[in-house]
């Protein structure tokens, strides 16, 4: 038998008050920082937090950006829009998919500057 100094501590298990604190100030800012704060507050990890408001289906994952802030999009994606931007088909434009996405963002801008504004990060 292990002696009680060899075990491991084991944080007490949330009690009701905490989870509706977790759940009330998670869902009025639910931003990482938010996660953050009550993670010190509470002297747990991040993650056990993130756990338990997914727990308790409240967390919300944050949408995956680009280096530059944007909303991900596709060279399909691109491709409709300058067909859109050419009133034709994108069908009509076949093989254009296969430019490099650089070249098909700029053949968006260059037809309308604010061709792209969608994929912009809107915070």
């Amino acid at each position: 038998m292990e002696s009680t100094a060899e075990i491991a501590h084991v944080p007490e298990r949330y009690t009701k008050e905490v989870v509706e604190d977790l759940v009330k100030v998670y869902l009025a800012n639910p931003t990482r920082e938010t996660v953050e704060a009550l993670a010190q507050k509470y002297n747990r990890s991040i993650r056990a937090i993130v756990s338990k408001l997914s727990r308790e289906g409240v967390y919300k994952k944050p949408p995956y950006r680009t280096k530059q802030g944007e909303i991900p999009h596709t060279k399909d994606d691109l491709v409709d829009i300058i067909a859109g931007l050419m009133d034709e088909y994108p069908e009509s434009l076949d093989g254009l998919e296969k430019c490099p996405k650089i070249v098909l963002r700029k053949i968006a801008l260059a037809l309308d500057p604010s061709s792209l504004d969608q994929f912009k990060d809107k915070n």
